[in-house]
């Protein structure tokens, strides 16, 4: 599939902000499952934008603009050839050793409530692997039920299975706080996917995790769509929780009150280049 994302995020300030400082994890790289074809970020003000690795292998932007601004649109425009891998990351940047994704962080701790309900519902994760991650990954929906909507970062894996919904940055840190619990390597990835259901604007990009599979690899589960992830995935950026792979972190000096909205599309490359034309 190619797959063309249009993704704005646009800021805007009560009064004008100095010191306005962006750092971006919007551009994928290329793996087995996808290929970048075209990939640009415009921010709409002056300022410089500078390329480098973080410790994950991500591909992250810093943005400082020269001067104060009292608004601040980010826009990202490109095109990916995915391929159905049946959810397989191979050929991806790998900068960590596997069982640094073991860790816990505050965003992912499992409550004693994800603890019980890993153990029961894959019978304490004993089995093939692959088999206790797909019990995991229909569970987690009966549970926690998936409310398409803009991301918080403070929000735990606890809290969202604590309130039984969450978006999909919640699904992904529950799932991964109960794959980790039973031993299971997991990561969160942060990207965009081509929805049937979401044919217009979107709000928001997508999230989910991958688990480390013996004989496989890395592979991607959709808890929010309750799928492994497929061509229809772009995958951008990794970390241990949402924190480490969020797509746009910043900083700024003054400005008052801060306003935030995202205009994001993500169509077929062919099906939006008719609209365009039509």
């Amino acid at each position: 599939m190619r797959i063309r994302v249009v993704h704005d995020t646009i800021y805007t300030y009560e009064q004008p902000a100095r010191g306005l400082i962006q750092v971006l994890r919007l551009t994928p790289r290329d793996h087995d499952g996808q290929h970048v074809r075209e990939w640009r970020i415009e921010p709409s003000v002056d300022g410089r934008l500078t390329a480098r690795e973080d410790g994950f292998g991500n591909i992250v932007h810093w943005f400082t603009a020269d001067e104060a601004a009292d608004a601040l649109t980010v826009r990202v425009t490109g095109e990916v050839e995915t391929f159905d891998t049946a959810g397989i990351v191979r050929g991806a940047v790998e900068r960590l050793p596997e069982p640094f994704y073991l860790r816990e962080t505050p965003l992912t701790e499992p409550s004693p409530e994800i603890q019980a309900f890993a153990h029961e519902t894959t019978s304490g994760g004993a089995g093939e692997r692959l088999s206790v991650l797909h019990k995991l990954l229909a569970a987690i929906p009966e549970r926690v039920a998936f409310e398409p909507g803009p991301t918080s970062a403070s929000t735990t894996a606890s809290a969202s299975f604590e309130a039984g919904k969450g978006v999909c940055q919640d699904m992904a840190h529950v799932f991964i706080a109960a794959a980790r619990h039973l031993e299971i390597p997991t990561r969160y990835v942060s990207g965009y996917v081509r929805s049937e259901e979401e044919v217009d604007e979107q709000r928001t990009g997508h999230a989910w995790a991958e688990a480390l599979v013996p004989g496989l690899g890395w592979v991607g589960f959709d808890a929010a769509h309750g799928i492994s992830t497929t061509d229809a995935h772009v995958r951008v950026a990794i970390g241990l929780d949402y924190l480490g792979a969020a797509p746009i972190r910043g900083s700024r000096v003054g400005g008052g009150t801060e306003g935030l909205e995202v205009r994001l599309r993500v169509d077929e490359a062919m099906l939006a280049q008719s609209q365009s034309q039509g």
